[in-house]
Parts: structure tokens; C-alpha cells; sequence
């Protein structure tokens, strides 16, 4: 029997990111918390695969990572302001 819960599914609208688990426990948290996720479009949230069995969320359009463990501590995004700042920056440039 496994210890952890790990991410299965998840479902995202243009404001929460909720996320089924393993232990039949959902967690929802606001878009807001994760920038990338928040400013990318439907079509590149959409675009998300499973990481170490579920142990996180990855979406490669977006260079985002999110650790099943981090959703359920609650914590949001580390991303600095300025990297963020850069990142968009990028977006606009590849446009």
C-alpha cells in the first residue's frame, strides 16, 4: 500500500487547478497561485503528462512543474517576479 497520495487526474478552468488523487482525496487551489499556468492558454494547460507516477504535474509548453507534495502543503508557485517577468517577456517575443 502506498504512504503518499499521487495525482491521477486533473481538471483546470480559467481559475483552479483541482487535482484527483490516489486516495480518493481532491485538492483545488486558485489558477493565481502558478503564473505559468495562469497566463497560458486553454489549448497549453490542456497539454499536462504525469510525472514520477503521479508524484507531480508537468506541462512542457509552459515549463511548469508542480509536485503533488506542493499542492497539498499549499504552497504556491517559488517563481521569482522576475523570472516570471522574463518568461512572459519570451511569450511575447516567440508571437
Amino acid at each position: 500500500m502506498r504512504d503518499k497520495a499521487f495525482a491521477e487526474a486533473l481538471t483546470i478552468t480559467d481559475n483552479a487547478l483541482s487535482v484527483e488523487l490516489s486516495d480518493g482525496r481532491s485538492v483545488s487551489v486558485p489558477l493565481a497561485w502558478f503564473p505559468r499556468l495562469l497566463h497560458g492558454t486553454k489549448v497549453e494547460r490542456e497539454r499536462w503528462r504525469l510525472i514520477g507516477k503521479g508524484e507531480g504535474i508537468h506541462w512542457d509548453g509552459l515549463d511548469e512543474d508542480i509536485s503533488t507534495e506542493s499542492l497539498l502543503a499549499g504552497r504556491r508557485a517559488g517563481e521569482s517576479q522576475e523570472s516570471l517577468k522574463k518568461w512572459l517577456a519570451s511569450r511575447k517575443a516567440a508571437k
